[in-house]
């Protein structure tokens, strides 16, 4: 009895995918706000301010541009995610070393914030699987997966389109399916609950 690997539909990634679109509207607003607030600075400089307007209209561009953008262009939505936070880092950091505590710790929280979120984000490169092996059975979760041993799942229902894992601690795990499994795959789970569940 091999391992097998069930590609799934995860709420959590679905979530994360449909926000992805507003994070990255939210950080070209806030880096908007900064180059107006740096427009109105005696000592403006107009090289710095440019930098900061070519950015924010480049990040209002991809978001009107794509509207799925996590889903379709991960790589592009990473790399923007990552030009956020070098932008709210180096604010940030500038904004301590000038004495401004609060504006600064502000920035380096949300740069902080915007970090995880690209954690995050970089899971979604690869298809959330549920996988079953000999030691137990390997969740989807964000930032990463988890796993529970045998002992602690009470019971798996599985049907050809989602597959429902009862834990120990009244904890469920539900997921669509994203193909229907196939006959071969449906008898490999029964077998799993059948030589370690005890599942008829």
């Amino acid at each position: 009895m091999d391992s097998l690997a069930l590609p799934v539909v995860h709420p959590a990634f679905q979530k994360l995918k449909r926000a992805g679109r507003f994070l990255h509207l939210a950080a070209g607003g806030l880096i908007l706000v900064h180059a107006l607030s740096h427009l109105n600075q005696p000592h403006s400089s107009p090289v710095y301010l440019g930098c900061l307007l070519f950015m924010a209209v480049d990040i209002f561009i991809l978001v009107v541009a794509g509207k799925n953008i996590a889903a379709e262009l991960p790589m592009v939505n990473l790399f923007f995610r990552l030009v956020e936070i070098i932008f709210f880092l180096g604010i940030g950091t500038a904004c301590c070393l000038s004495s401004e505590w609060y504006t600064g710790v502000g920035h380096i929280l949300v740069a902080l914030a915007y970090a995880y979120l690209f954690r995050c984000e970089k899971r979604m490169l690869t298809t959330e699987y549920v996988a079953l092996h000999h030691t137990g059975i390997t969740i989807p979760a964000l930032p990463d997966s988890y796993f529970l041993i045998w002992a602690n799942v009470d019971r798996i229902e599985a049907q050809y389109d989602c597959i429902t894992i009862a834990a120990s601690g009244e904890k469920s795990y539900h997921f669509d399916l994203r193909n229907n499994l196939q006959f071969e795959e449906l008898d490999q789970i029964h077998e799993f609950c059948r030589h370690y569940l005890k599942q008829a």
